[in-house]
């Protein structure tokens, strides 16, 4: 995998998923045209590569990356604005969206949620149809976007790119972030088949270990809100490593076959196998009672037969819990 004289997009830099992306394109020579909401109140809209403060806490992250002098570049765009990605996407070959609210529930879904997620990606779409040099768009999108059907979810199913979330269904259940994912998933795949480009979607579960940002993102906060005594999240857990999802979206770019739909989990388990793991390696965290009486429950498959297609080995989901744990340690986020 080499990248060298590559320029590429990644929108939503400064997120969990995108900074470690970011991180693997530098490592393998690519440059990197990344964007950010609100970097600093002095940038222009324009690059702000050389003026942006390296101190900012949303983005001091970036500017640590090996290569990141040399050949990282940062945009401010809005999601919002149509042709706020130009300048980024301008002389890209290929263009990575990872920029999306997660959030599980706002006092306004569409405003907070499906707005985002729709018109952000047709607009970063639109973008990506008028400039010639893009050849491929990946989008991190969500297994929120496949699981929700109605379909029974017992331990003989199988799920696979064929599933598709019902909006109807979700917005029933108020299931809003399925609703944003599901319906920015439609409207791309329709917009990119009228203006003949060729994406990929790449459909991640509950993103866990080490993260290089210094604020906690949504999904890692579930694993510290276990730790601290509360399930905040219901199960199952549907877990795949941050660092197994940025190598699948470099793999969706460079795989010359990579097309369609991709499922990224590497595991589906229950509380109890998490307590299980926490308890065994991490003894003095005295979980409350409650949990430790946490029962096993039926849980259902998840194919990795495509992600494996793009050479994606799935790390052991243990691994990727007591890596998280030792970053909340090590970011002073748990004192164990």
């Amino acid at each position: 995998m080499s990248g060298e004289g590559k320029v590429v997009c990644v929108t939503g830099a400064s997120g969990f998923i995108a900074s470690w992306l970011v991180k693997l394109l530098l490592e393998h020579g690519y440059t990197v045209k990344a964007t950010v909401r609100n970097p600093s109140q002095q940038l222009s809209t324009d690059s702000i590569h050389m003026c942006c403060a390296t101190d900012d806490p949303k983005i001091k992250h970036l500017h640590e990356l090996d290569g990141a002098k040399e050949r990282l570049h940062l945009f401010k765009a809005n999601l919002l604005e149509e042709g706020s990605f130009d300048s980024a996407v301008d002389g890209c070959v290929g263009v990575f969206h990872t920029a999306s609210p997660v959030i599980l529930s706002a006092s306004d879904p569409q405003e907070k949620l499906i707005d985002p997620a729709v018109k952000g990606t047709l607009n970063v779409l639109r973008t990506c149809a008028k400039v010639q040099s893009v050849k491929r768009v990946v989008i991190t999108s969500s297994i929120a976007s496949v699981l929700f059907n109605g379909n029974p979810l017992t331990p003989d199913v199988v799920v696979d790119e064929t599933w598709f979330s019902n909006p109807a269904l979700c917005k029933e259940s108020k299931e809003w972030y399925s609703v944003s994912k599901t319906l920015a998933e439609e409207a791309a795949t329709k917009f990119a088949k009228e203006n003949g480009i060729d994406l990929v979607t790449l459909h991640p579960g509950l993103v866990i270990g080490p993260f290089l940002q210094s604020v906690l993102n949504f999904s890692v906060e579930v694993i510290l809100d276990i730790l601290n005594g509360a399930q905040t999240y219901p199960g199952p857990y549907r877990l795949v490593d941050v660092r197994d999802v940025a190598f699948a979206h470099i793999q969706a770019l460079e795989v010359p076959a990579a097309s369609g739909r991709y499922l990224l989990i590497g595991r589906v388990t229950q509380l109890c196998e998490i307590l299980k793991i926490l308890h065994e390696h991490y003894p003095t965290l005295h979980l409350p009672e409650k949990f430790e009486a946490a029962k096993h429950e039926p849980t259902y498959q998840i194919s990795q037969e495509r992600a494996k297609s793009l050479g994606i080995n799935f790390m052991p989901w243990e691994t990727s819990l007591r890596d998280t744990v030792e970053c909340f340690k090590k970011k002073g986020f748990l004192n164990v």
